[in-house]
């Protein structure tokens, strides 16, 4: 006989931790564990181990809002995140509640006992659970396949080619020639520190990107010298997420302008040899794609030193020895890293039927970017494109959380999205950006539309505040058949 959860969360990474430690909080009555797929907590930060892993927001908004962090570093390597993430986990004793190597394959709504029933596999065999309630906090990477890219004959290279998101733990690059291919923030995260001990490294990139400098510290250390440490932690953190926010709406509301104030900024970083246009110049508007940091501008640091380049061109074919790019530039190599991007899948390409019957996931729209249109008990948790994603992942359970409480003394068993009139609703992209691993994944994610409440999200202040007050419209919600915990 299958265990039953009155909650499943998917993932032990920034997600599903965070969605435990609200489960414990706001709905302690409720049984839960996490299923991990892989061996340790940490998801993205367990996964990736390539040098100079970090992340690209400020951990003061990346971080939870109910354990700070509390360092001054604000832009931290992933060996701290991971750290952080158990140290996290062990002190809410969410770390007892979850069990790995449980790979999620399906997921099967009844409607006569309103409850899902899992087929998971752990290590080869399989085993089965039931939930009433399921969380999806697995993002929408795949972590098994990389976004494969057409490089010229490729295969004819007879050095190492490297995937950052495999990358080899062996790999000795000390005094060897590398070109990465990709202009992204794993590009810009890899190039200034692979050239500390490499003889070379050359970033060629097909287009650019808008790369901008930010102090790795925080400067607010006067804040903590005034404030008691809860008050110090609230207004840094509050510090960090108006100042992305505004930043975004200047860029969106002038873009010209942003675009000069970059652009005389990675000039003044930039050595003689490398001019701004065409290798820093790119030919959309800031934050139509997202943009890449670099702390203390150590991107720029390792140009001016001189044996790191930037090469803008398209690859005309792969050698044996390197790369002969359109314009005839050859740049011998050896090794060849394809930062080429990440392939997305959706809540871990899990098959979800209803009652038996497959539910296409793409064809779906979202319910305020949380719920899924026809599937029953579910969330979704997603970070923002334009914010940390632990903002967006923490706004999508204070909603989870306060439709939960809302049904559970009004003897209600499943809470369903419905679109009354889909001909009155436009399909539109869930992420409001147009980087080609986005573009890439058109036809696997779901859809946004343009009437509430199937709108994309966009900012975490007006998300939370919906979160806490706004309508429940949209929603269908049937009595429990069944007995729900109390």
């Amino acid at each position: 006989m299958a265990v039953e959860f009155d909650v499943v969360i998917i993932g032990a990474g920034l997600s599903g931790i965070n969605a435990a430690q609200r489960v414990q909080m706001q709905l302690p009555g409720l049984t839960y564990t996490i299923l991990e797929a892989r061996g340790a907590i940490g998801g993205t930060w367990d996964l990736f181990k390539y040098p100079g892993i970090r992340s690209d927001s400020d951990l003061y908004t990346f971080g939870f809002p109910w354990r700070p962090w509390e360092s001054t570093k604000a832009i931290a390597d992933g060996p701290s995140i991971k750290q952080y993430l158990i140290e996290s986990a062990a002190e809410y004793g969410i770390d007892k509640h979850i069990q790995y190597r449980h790979k999620l394959l399906a997921a099967d709504w009844s409607s006569k006992t309103q409850t899902w029933s899992l087929a998971i596999d752990t290590d080869g065999e399989k085993k089965y659970l039931k939930a009433k309630f399921m969380i999806y906090g697995s993002g929408y990477y795949d972590y098994d396949e990389p976004l494969q890219t057409t490089i010229p004959n490729i295969d004819t290279f007879k050095g190492a080619t490297i995937h950052p998101q495999f990358w080899p733990q062996d790999l000795d690059y000390a005094s060897k020639k590398i070109v990465i291919i990709g202009s992204g923030a794993t590009a810009v995260t890899l190039l200034p520190v692979l050239a500390e001990t490499a003889a070379s490294v050359t970033m060629l990139q097909r287009s650019p990107t808008y790369i901008l400098s930010q102090p790795a510290t925080d400067s607010g250390s006067w804040i903590r010298r005034l404030f008691p440490s809860w008050i110090a932690h609230a207004l840094v953190r509050w510090k960090y997420m108006w100042g992305m926010w505004l930043y975004f709406q200047f860029c969106r509301a002038f873009p010209i302008k942003a675009k000069e104030q970059i652009a005389a900024a990675t000039t003044k970083e930039l050595p003689s040899r490398i001019k701004q246009d065409p290798n820093f110049n790119p030919s959309y508007n800031p934050w139509e794609q997202r943009l890449c940091v670099c702390p203390d501008g150590d991107f720029f640091k390792a140009l001016r030193k001189g044996n790191a380049h930037v090469v803008t061109d398209t690859i005309e074919t792969v050698t044996e020895t390197g790369i002969c790019t359109l314009r005839g530039e050859t740049l011998d190599t050896d090794i060849i890293v394809t930062a080429t991007g990440l392939k997305m899948r959706f809540a871990g390409g899990v098959k979800i039927t209803l009652n038996g019957t497959h539910v296409d996931i793409k064809g779906k729209y979202l319910w305020k970017g949380v719920l899924m249109q026809d599937i029953p008990n579910t969330a979704f948790l997603l970070g923002y494109t334009n914010a940390s994603w632990t903002l967006g992942a923490e706004a999508s359970m204070q909603l989870f959380c306060r439709i939960v409480r809302y049904m559970a003394p009004r003897g209600l068993g499943d809470v369903t999205p419905r679109v009354e009139d889909e001909s009155k609703l436009r399909p539109m992209s869930m992420m409001n950006l147009k980087s080609t691993y986005i573009l890439a994944a058109k036809g696997v994610l779901p859809k946004c539309g343009d009437l509430r409440p199937w709108r994309a999200r966009a900012s975490y202040f007006k998300d939370f505040w919906d979160a806490k007050f706004g309508r429940f419209e949209g929603l269908e919600f049937l009595r429990d058949r069944g007995q729900f915990a109390e």
